[in-house]
């Protein structure tokens, strides 16, 4: 059972790279990328999927439930956003209207993952976790992409997540739980939405850059609240712990 469950996860993860190999070639021959852009386009879409075909395969046995399917699929969408973006990037332009359209429909489908999830009841711990880790591209992608448009200033937004999983590494607190909030996922959702507007074309941008500059804001209000959080609970547990010690 495990090993076809393993072979269901890796069609899954290879459907996904054929997908995105496919369309994201089509995408930058019809935008007309320079050769020399090309491969770099390519390496980083590749990046965006192989980050989530790792928190696949480090599951316990390897396997793939509806829900990571369509979130696969959203990370295929976020790759196709991330080859659109590096030749922009080379050229220090914004990358148009089809990185709104290609992040626009990752964002929208972050809803939808979710829902297959509770429909089905095969909503899990892994799942979450690639769902984030795919969140967490998308933010970085649009980030990047919103340089030539905003400034380089907003590159915290894309990198604050991963700076908090790097943090991790030292104090191992911060890796702990978090109780569900409503504000933390409006919070998440606001990220992606702030940069879409900002990226698209016609749209005030002065507007668009207030949008981005709240959602910083909100952004770090929100991790900084989370690590308060989590220090806390540890300094908590850690005292309990201690005193049932002593009590021994």
């Amino acid at each position: 059972m495990q090993v076809l469950l393993g072979r269901r996860a890796t069609v899954d993860v290879a459907v996904a790279v054929a997908v995105f190999l496919v369309s994201g070639s089509w995408i930058l021959a019809v935008t007309h990328t320079a050769t020399a852009f090309f491969l770099a386009a390519v390496g980083a879409g590749l990046a965006v999927l192989g980050n989530a075909a790792a928190s696949i395969f480090n599951r316990r046995p390897p396997q793939t439930t509806a829900a990571d399917r369509v979130t696969l699929l959203r990370a295929v969408l976020v790759a196709c956003c991330a080859a659109t973006t590096v030749p922009a990037l080379f050229i220090g332009a914004a990358p148009g209207m089809q990185v709104v359209v290609l992040g626009g429909a990752a964002f929208v489908l972050d809803a939808v993952d979710g829902a297959v999830a509770r429909m089905l009841a095969c909503a899990s711990p892994a799942g979450g976790r690639l769902d984030v880790q795919t969140d967490a591209s998308l933010v970085l992608v649009l980030s990047c992409a919103a340089v030539p448009v905003v400034g380089p200033w907003v590159l915290v937004i894309g990198l604050m997540w991963y700076a908090f999983v790097a943090a991790g590494w030292f104090r191992p607190q911060l890796k702990r739980a978090l109780p569900v909030k409503r504000t933390r996922k409006v919070i998440g959702a606001f990220q992606p939405l702030a940069l879409l507007l900002a990226l698209t074309p016609g749209f005030p941008g002065g507007v668009g850059t207030a949008a981005v500059a709240l959602a910083l804001m909100a952004l770090v209000a929100s991790f900084g609240k989370d690590v308060v959080e989590l220090e806390q609970s540890h300094h908590k547990w850690t005292g309990r712990h201690a005193g049932a010690e002593l009590v021994k």
